[in-house]
């Protein structure tokens, strides 16, 4: 019997009629698959994840905060859907914490605030999506902390200082996400005392977190300390205002002025309760004067910080007691 070459071989297989042909690429495609699909697949998957999880800073530069409006839920359920595939991604992880946080406060709870005079019962329903949202938001991020330190979750409500103590500068991001998803839910959760209970916790992540890096997000950690030591326990209400102003301080220098967040936080924990109209309009219109254009990576947190500043104005006469002569 005489030996066919293979070139020749091969040639005979490329020259079968087309009928035949691709039943052996169907079958050379399914071995394929076989061997390497699913390796293919999972590289394909991260490297989406890997891209989707970097990808924050588009929606951070916007101009347009209706727009993300619109965008952001579906760019959420994507990061889920990847998150099925990649239950462990970190990047992913910080992502969903951090992006299920800003959109509950941007798009929800700041909706509440301003449709409660006309209608309480819509309040309570956003404020009730609001609370889901920054608690989904929260088990993303202890999710993220135990992809990195196994067991943490089970260690933090009991001895929360000592559970974070072996975290690193790069779990700032997901201390800070952490700490604001829980500490706005135990916020609008004023009849919820097994979740208030957790503001111990709340306070380890975001005191750690400063001690790791004060500069994250140029001076957000102070922002976010503005707003809680008025309302850290055990604290006397001059020291907690002298606290809040120094990190006030803080947050404007390392942020160079440019955001309004510090002077919306300090206005309303501290000049509202001091019922100092004159130093909240001053923070406020202060606020309000910042060129969202002056730091394009926060153009969106701006615009959003300068509605609150705007609503709030437009509240003075309901927040402020005149005095009588």
């Amino acid at each position: 019997m005489r030996k066919t070459d293979p070139a020749e071989r091969s040639k005979r297989i490329l020259d079968r009629p087309l009928a035949v042909f691709p039943t052996a690429a169907v079958l050379l495609g399914l071995l394929l698959l076989a061997a390497t699909g699913c390796s293919v697949r999972q590289l394909a998957i991260t490297s989406l994840a890997d891209a989707l999880s970097g990808s924050g800073s588009t929606f951070a530069s916007d101009d347009d905060p209706e727009l993300i409006r619109q965008a952001v839920p579906f760019s959420l359920k994507l990061i889920e859907s990847l998150l099925e595939e990649t239950p462990q991604h970190r990047g992913l992880l910080s992502a969903a914490c951090s992006g299920f946080t800003q959109y509950a406060y941007a798009f929800v709870q700041l909706d509440a605030d301003e449709i409660e005079p006309t209608s309480l019962h819509a309040a309570e329903q956003l404020r009730d999506r609001a609370r889901k949202l920054y608690l989904r938001a929260r088990d993303y991020g202890l999710r993220g902390l135990d992809a990195a330190h196994p067991g943490l979750t089970e260690r933090l409500r009991a001895k929360p200082r000592a559970a974070l103590a072996r975290t690193r500068r790069d779990d700032v991001p997901l201390l800070y996400w952490l700490a604001s998803a829980w500490g706005a839910a135990i916020t609008i959760s004023k009849d919820d005392p097994e979740l208030i209970a957790d503001q111990p916790v709340v306070e380890a992540l975001i005191d750690r977190a400063l001690a790791l890096d004060e500069r994250f997000q140029h001076g957000a950690i102070h922002a976010f300390l503005v707003l809680y030591e008025p309302a850290r326990p055990g604290a006397s209400p001059r020291a907690a205002e002298a606290s809040a102003r120094q990190h006030f301080d803080r947050a404007v220098a390392l942020s160079g002025g440019r955001l309004a967040a510090p002077f919306v936080a300090l206005a309303e924990s501290v000049a509202i309760q001091r019922q100092d109209r004159a130093e909240f309009e001053r923070l406020l219109n202060d606020a309000l004067r910042i060129d969202v254009n002056g730091m394009p990576e926060a153009r969106l947190l701006n615009l959003v910080t300068q509605r609150r500043a705007r609503w709030l104005l437009a509240r003075a006469a309901e927040l402020f007691v005149e005095s009588t002569p």
